[in-house]
């Protein structure tokens, strides 16, 4: 099972001083981030796609890059790429170059985002945002499975004996998750192509989440990719760890308060009940994402949220430490002992040129 952190790249005031940081220095304690969260051990880094204030990460790619030339094991993704509002010709040769810069250490969420407006910002309505969804994944599908296309379609001018470049490393595309909330076409999407769930589990009760995640899983099966078990669902979910509960709570509560997301609402004892925003010791921790197999599943990634709300840098940091050495430890030895043998690890590039070759070996003989 991979364990990761994400970001969806907000600027926030930090309510306990009034202070609020630069672009430039949020941009810097990203790229500190996902280095710290390799030196402590976990997998992934992945990173949200906005294009609107207070959130500084319009270009994925170029951040995820950089991250990658100063990285060496951990894998990066997004948290999400923007399906319907990007191009996919743009999407499938961005994201190939990543693959290759990374030597393979990359994939990515596929969403449609939560921000209204940024629909016509690039010519597009917010009320095509499904069939966008649909018809844009297609493409961006045939550009790397194929490589002369001739496209048409309802929401892009036509292709004709294109080739997207570069081609995708070693043959095998990067691996897509497909990112919702709440729309079962999303989890549809995904099961269709055999791709991967990510169920955000971040704002809603968990009989929402289990809802959303056995109807991919029921899909999947349907498609004919495996036993419904055998599907790949990853989560998100927010975390605070200290090492006392009381701790945690007291800190993190003028956080949640004036969080943009939070704040206003429902109280924290109140959001963290109904929710999977855990707020306590590194045992609480551990024994909240343990019990999320009790109703998804088995699945194959977990990523936290830690540098919302305002939270400092050092903060961030000191939370790392603390998932690295007390938390995630014991997360992969107990979701380790619990998988049964036939649900798969989390797809790489390098367990997925595998498969490939697997494939193309008997079809070889078979030829001869």
């Amino acid at each position: 099972m991979q364990f990761g952190v994400f970001t969806v790249s907000d600027v926030t005031t930090d309510p306990t001083t009034g202070r609020t940081p630069s672009e430039a220095e949020r941009i810097q304690a990203v790229v500190a981030i996902a280095k710290k969260a390799e030196e402590v051990g976990l997998d992934v880094f992945a990173l949200g796609e906005h294009h609107n204030p207070p959130f500084f990460s319009s270009s994925p790619t170029t951040t995820l890059a950089y991250i990658a030339a100063q990285t060496s094991t951990l894998h990066l993704s997004t948290s999400t790429t923007l399906i319907t509002t990007n191009d996919p010709v743009k999407i499938a040769e961005d994201y190939a170059m990543l693959q290759h810069l990374s030597g393979g250490r990359v994939d990515l969420m596929m969403g449609r985002g939560n921000t209204g407006p940024v629909y016509p910002w690039f010519g597009k309505d917010i009320r095509d945002g499904i069939p966008l969804a649909v018809e844009n994944y297609a493409l961006l599908r045939r550009l790397w499975d194929t490589e002369v296309v001739d496209w048409q379609g309802r929401y892009r001018t036509p292709l004709q004996g294109f080739t997207s470049t570069p081609r995708p490393l070693d043959g095998v595309p990067p691996f897509v998750w497909h990112g919702s909330i709440r729309s079962p076409q999303i989890a549809e999407q995904a099961a269709y192509y055999g791709d991967g769930f990510f169920a955000n589990h971040i704002f809603w009760p968990k009989e929402h989440t289990q809802r959303m995640v056995e109807f991919y899983r029921g899909r999947f099966a349907h498609h004919g990719h495996g036993d419904a078990d055998q599907a790949i669902v990853g989560l998100g979910g927010q975390v605070f760890v200290r090492r006392n509960s009381q701790d945690a709570v007291r800190e993190f509560r003028p956080y949640f308060d004036e969080a943009p997301v939070y704040g206003h609402g429902p109280s924290l004892e109140e959001f963290s009940r109904e929710t999977p925003l855990t707020v306590g010791s590194p045992q609480q921790v551990i024994e909240r994402t343990l019990g999320f197999r009790d109703y998804v599943g088995d699945y194959q990634r977990q990523l936290f949220l830690l540098d919302h709300a305002g939270l400092p840098l050092k903060t961030v940091l000191e939370q790392l430490d603390l998932l690295g050495e007390e938390v995630v430890p014991v997360l992969r030895r107990e979701f380790a002992a619990l998988k049964p043998a036939h649900v798969p690890d989390a797809p790489t590039h390098a367990s997925r040129v595998e498969a490939a070759r697997s494939v193309q070996a008997p079809a070889e003989v078979a030829a001869r």
